[in-house]
This record gives structure tokens, C-alpha cells and sequence, in this order.
């Protein structure tokens, strides 16, 4: 049996349950069957010879099963770790965590056989399981099969076999998870490309901004907007709408938009390219088998569709910033930049685009990684040249980490301090922009103060900049709003208040053990659960991470882990914080084409906290030089 990546079937369960969608490669199938025949013939003595089944079960059998397992190991992915409630033959009796993402069903046939399926991928994504099962030969079923009913707990020292070495020798799980992940992108909309922007003047902003809708009409109003690919703008389902859905909302499944990215993407149940955009763009073009490239050219895989129109090449660097800011002098401030360079090169043929970076030795770049496309001949104190065969739509080029060569854009502190059980104190003293000149300007800037379980009663307090506007469970502060930021030059903010919360209320989750209870209790309580009553594993372990904290405790009076910080969110335009750009005019496309190239930059906030300067804060001890 060949070593690539097959899929027997696919199956899509709702949040009830039920099997909503399935499909079946008839063309592996017959594969599987040849090798059940081959194997039973070689070994015909031995129990586990009945485990393997030559066929699949139907929808409902196999719904059945994952119920049974379901509520057998507490949850759909389940313990992944052997307990005093895991039974032999189950998959948390092979004690290994990588079981709850590949597992194994026994399934009782409507005959009143028993058959056993793995390796099943379950990929989780938003209201759907997708369970995916890939070919492999029936010696690694039989293998799993014995794992399930081992004595010893997890790989003893010494074992001839083990999980990992049977798993290390399966590459067509890989492949499976690929199609899991990409079957769930689809059926949730997820599909989104990188976004590109369109490099563009700075804006005037306010009302005459909101009047011209950013449109750039006459070259008033010429703020940077985000290109989307052709390859998914065209969508023909309103279904199909990519990224346009809110994730709490179950999202009808498109059974023909699914059934057509499968056939496409994975003909006879071999995966081909699980490329959205790439199967979309073929699917509304054709192949550019018209317009063949030359002969001594050949087309990689990730270009099967050739580009035809107006031609241009568009790069935006794209960072997230990440901040601890602590205020204190024993703690120092953690700064770390994350960043991406996405590219669009809307060009005809197969060209090679090339490129040098500038400011790496100030950028203190610490990891880089490039999309395959790409070659990287060139080294250098100062400069790294890139050239790449671009594939179609926007994409990553490149990724990096990188420490911020300037001084952090929102820097201040944050202080929060109970007056009583029900009533706090707060101060922020923030800087904006400090030493940051043109042509960087920060488009917006919010600060919100989350207290997911108190509820706010009232509120006073007034910023010297900005306004305020509070919801049951938090406070927001807009220092800068949308169309009103700063460009060149730097402000002050303070926010003095005092906010009252309701009284405090105990509310726990029903639990089959306190949450209180130490790890033995943990034991004792779930194996005290009769069968009927099974212990959801997940709920239990979310009780146990945010269990309420006393009242009388008013040193500390919320989970301090959670809610003692205030969360920053801002986006600055004009250059990278890292210090790495990209120059348009050494841009070089070989062969030579007349195609203007656009550079753009924008820098959005991650995890940007301010920790409470008057309470506990994570951390770590520094580094010893």
C-alpha cells in the first residue's frame, strides 16, 4: 500500500449528534478491501482478525458509536488519559493526550457484529465534528487494537511498541488532519486570505472621510484598504459568503458547495490541493491550459491557475504587538513583535519576483520562516534578498519575530484598588505615541477594564481625553477614535474613577465533586458516578479553572489570573515597529514587465496588558547575564 495520504470517508456530525454529511471513496475502499483479504489470508488465527473490517458501517451505526464514545469518555475528544473511569478497549486507556484528536470506534453492526474503525481525525470547528478516516494497513488497526487493552499505563520503558512510534510511521495522518482542517475552514467560512493593503496617502479624515467612504475620489480620501482575491470575491452562494458570519450562530451547511470543493480538491479520495482559492479559481476559469507556459517553465503546485489582467504587486508588512507593561522596577516591561509580509502579485505567466529587505540589523529579526515558494540566496548584515515565484491571491511571504526597535506605543500604568467589598478605585496615566514621529500615526485607541463576573451598578469617573461607555461587565475607554489619530506627535491621558459593582453572589456550576476538591477527591467523586451520570470532562476541568473566590477575601476579590488587568487595542500606520520595510523601487521582476509595486504597513495590538500595579501579576524571573 502506498505510503501518500488516501481518505476512506468523511463524515460531518451537528451538535446533536447526527450525521449531516458523509462520503465515501469507493476507489480506496477496494484498496482497503484487497488489503483486509491480503492480511486476513496471511493471519487468519488470532481475536483481533474480527476488529478489522473490510466495510464501513452505515450513518446511523456509526452515529451510535460516537454517541457511545461520546458519553463514555466525557466529552467528543475525551480524557485522553487513563483514569479509575476508563475502560479497557476505550481510547483513554492508552494514556496518551494525542487521542483526543485520533481516535478509535467500536460499532455495532445492525447484524450484531462488532467491527473497530482507526484512525478516525476529529477536528472540532465551531457547532461540527468532522471525522475523517484515512487508509492505512490493517496490521496498524490490529496494532491501536492492542494498545487499547495493554495493563501498563501509557508507554512502559521498554515496549516493543508505543503510540508514537506507530503514529510516526502513518504519514497519511497528516494528510487527514490537512483535510479535516480544511474541510471545517470550509463549512464555517473560514477562508479568509491575509489581508493586502492598497498603499495610499495619508487621509484628512473625520466627517469628510465618513462623507467619501474611504473611496479615494479625486484623491481626497486615501486611506489603505484591504485587496481581496478574485479567486473569492465572486462567490456564487450567499452560503458561501467567506468570513462574513458570526461563529455563535450555527451556519447552515452547504452540502453543494462542500460536495464540489471535495471532487475538486480530492478526486477518488487522494488530496490534490485543499487550496479554497485555488479550487474556486479553477473552478470559475478553467485551467490555463489556453495559454500554456513555455516549455522550460515548470508550473509549481501552488500556481495551477494563470493570471490574465491589469498587473501589479502589492506587499504589506503586517505586525501584532504583544505587551506585559507592569510599572514596576522589579518586574521589567515585555515587549515581543510578531510579523508578516503578505504579498499579492497580480502577474501573467510564471515570473520571479525579487527584493531585498531593509533594516534588519536594526530590526533584531530573532526567527524567520518563508511560504515554500520562496528562495533566500542572499545574507547580510543589513539586507536579505528574497525571490519567490508568487502563487495566485494574497499569501504570506514571510513570517518573523522581532523586538520593538522603538519604545512601546501605549505606556503607563494601571492601578485598581477595592475601597470596599463592592466598590473600587481605579487610575490610568497612559502616553500615546512617546517618541514616535511621522509618518507613523496611531489610527485608534481603546482601553477596556473586563469584569466578566461582578455586575456594574454604576460608574464615575472622567478622562482627560476620550469617552467612556460601560456594559453590565465592563468599561471602555476611547482615547482615539476611527478617523481622529495621531500623526506625528504624542499625548497624555489620565482616567481617574470609581466603579460599584452588585452584590456578591457564589455561583457555582453543578459538579459531581466540590470545587475545592484535591486531585484524589477528584478520583473519589468520579468513580462514585453511576454509569447513568457520566462526568463531563471538560465542563468539570472549566469549573476548576475559575472556580469564585470568598467574598471576605478583600485583599484579593476577583481571580486575579483573569480580570486584573486592562486590555489595550490600537493600530498605527505609516511603518513597522520592528524596524523592517520593504523599498517599492528595488522591487525586480524577471522577465522584465512594467507593473507598479505598492507597499504598505499596519500594526495591530495582540495581548497588550496593563497589569495592575496595586495587585499580583504573572511573571517571570529574568535572565541572569
Amino acid at each position: 500500500m502506498p505510503d501518500g495520504c488516501s481518505i476512506r470517508a468523511i463524515w460531518i456530525f451537528s451538535n446533536f449528534d447526527a450525521v449531516i454529511f458523509s462520503r465515501r471513496f469507493p476507489v480506496v475502499e477496494k484498496r482497503w478491501r484487497t488489503a483486509c483479504k491480503t492480511e486476513n489470508d496471511r493471519c487468519i488465527s488470532d481475536d483481533l482478525n474480527s476488529s478489522v473490517s473490510p466495510v464501513l458501517p452505515n450513518d446511523s451505526e456509526l452515529a451510535a458509536a460516537f454517541v457511545e464514545r461520546k458519553n463514555r469518555e466525557g466529552s467528543a475528544g475525551g480524557f485522553g488519559i487513563r483514569i479509575i473511569q476508563s475502560s479497557e478497549g476505550s481510547d483513554s486507556w492508552v494514556d496518551d493526550p494525542i487521542t483526543r484528536h485520533i481516535i478509535g470506534l467500536h460499532v455495532k453492526k445492525e447484524e450484531g457484529d462488532s467491527i473497530f474503525m482507526w484512525p478516525l481525525i476529529l477536528h472540532i470547528k465551531s457547532h461540527y465534528s468532522i471525522l475523517v478516516l484515512p487508509i492505512v494497513e490493517p496490521r496498524h488497526v490490529k496494532e491501536y487494537s492492542s494498545l487499547c487493552r495493554r495493563s501498563d499505563c501509557g508507554s512502559a520503558i521498554g515496549a516493543e511498541s508505543s503510540l508514537s512510534s506507530l503514529l510516526l510511521d502513518l504519514p497519511s495522518i497528516t494528510g487527514a488532519f490537512m483535510v479535516a482542517l480544511a474541510i471545517g475552514d470550509v463549512i464555517t467560512g473560514d477562508v479568509v486570505e491575509p489581508d493586502v493593503l492598497v498603499s495610499a496617502s495619508p487621509s484628512v479624515g473625520g466627517l469628510l472621510d465618513s462623507l467619501t467612504g474611504s473611496i479615494g475620489i479625486s484623491g481626497i480620501s486615501a486611506r489603505a484598504k484591504p485587496v481581496a482575491s478574485p479567486s473569492i470575491s465572486a462567490t456564487p452562494s450567499s452560503n458561501t459568503a467567506i468570513g462574513a458570519l458570526n461563529s455563535d450562530v450555527p451556519r447552515p451547511l452547504d452540502k453543494d458547495a462542500l460536495r464540489s470543493f471535495l471532487s475538486s480538491s480530492m478526486p477518488f479520495g487522494t488530496p490534490l490541493d485543499l487550496s479554497y482559492s485555488n479550487i474556486f479559481s479553477i473552478k470559475a476559469n478553467g485551467f490555463s491550459s489556453s495559454d500554456p507556459p513555455p516549455a522550460d517553465l515548470k508550473q509549481p503546485a501552488w500556481k495551477p491557475y494563470l493570471y490574465k489582467g491589469k498587473q501589479r504587486v502589492l506587499l504589506t508588512i503586517h505586525e501584532i504587538i504583544n505587551a506585559a507593561m507592569y510599572d514596576r522596577d522589579e518586574i521589567p516591561d515585555k515587549i515581543s513583535v510578531s510579523g508578516q509580509i503578505n504579498c499579492r502579485a497580480e502577474l501573467e505567466g510564471l515570473p520571479d519576483v525579487s527584493f531585498p529587505l531593509a533594516g534588519l540589523n536594526k530590526a533584531r529579526i530573532e526567527g524567520l520562516s518563508f511560504h515554500p515558494c520562496a528562495q533566500v540566496p542572499e545574507h547580510g548584515i543589513d539586507k536579505q534578498a528574497v525571490m519567490f515565484s508568487p502563487p495566485l491571491g494574497n499569501f504570506v511571504l514571510m513570517r518573523y519575530q522581532a523586538i520593538c526597535a522603538s519604545g512601546p506605543p501605549v505606556k503607563g500604568f494601571y492601578q485598581l484598588s477595592m475601597v470596599s467589598e463592592d466598590k473600587g478605585a481605579f487610575l490610568f496615566k497612559l502616553g500615546l505615541m512617546e517618541g514616535y514621529k511621522a509618518p507613523l500615526s496611531m489610527e485608534f485607541c481603546t482601553v477596556t477594564m473586563s469584569f466578566p463576573r461582578r455586575r456594574i451598578v454604576s460608574f464615575d469617573g472622567t478622562p482627560s481625553v476620550g469617552t467612556v461607555s460601560t456594559t453590565e461587565h465592563s468599561v471602555e475607554w476611547k482615547i482615539l477614535t476611527s478617523g481622529r489619530g495621531l500623526l506625528g506627535k504624542c499625548i497624555e491621558a489620565t482616567f481617574p474613577g470609581t466603579i460599584r459593582f452588585a452584590p456578591w453572589q457564589i455561583q457555582r456550576l453543578h459538579s459531581p465533586s466540590s470545587l475545592s476538591a484535591s486531585v484524589d477527591e477528584v478520583d473519589s467523586d468520579v468513580e462514585s458516578e453511576s454509569a447513568s451520570n457520566v462526568v463531563n470532562i471538560e465542563e468539570f476541568l472549566m469549573e476548576k479553572m475559575s472556580k469564585d473566590l470568598p467574598p471576605v477575601e478583600l485583599e484579593e476579590p476577583f481571580c486575579w489570573q483573569a480580570y486584573n488587568y486592562a486590555k489595550v487595542s490600537f493600530k498605527i500606520l505609516g511603518a513597522s515597529l520592528s524596524g523592517l520595510s520593504v523599498d517599492p523601487k528595488s522591487v525586480s521582476i524577471y522577465p522584465a514587465v512594467k507593473a507598479p509595486v505598492e507597499f504598505s504597513t499596519q500594526v495591530t495590538s495582540g495581548d497588550y496588558i496593563l497589569w495592575n500595579t496595586l495587585d499580583k501579576c504573572p511573571s517571570v524571573a529574568s535572565e541572569k547575564i
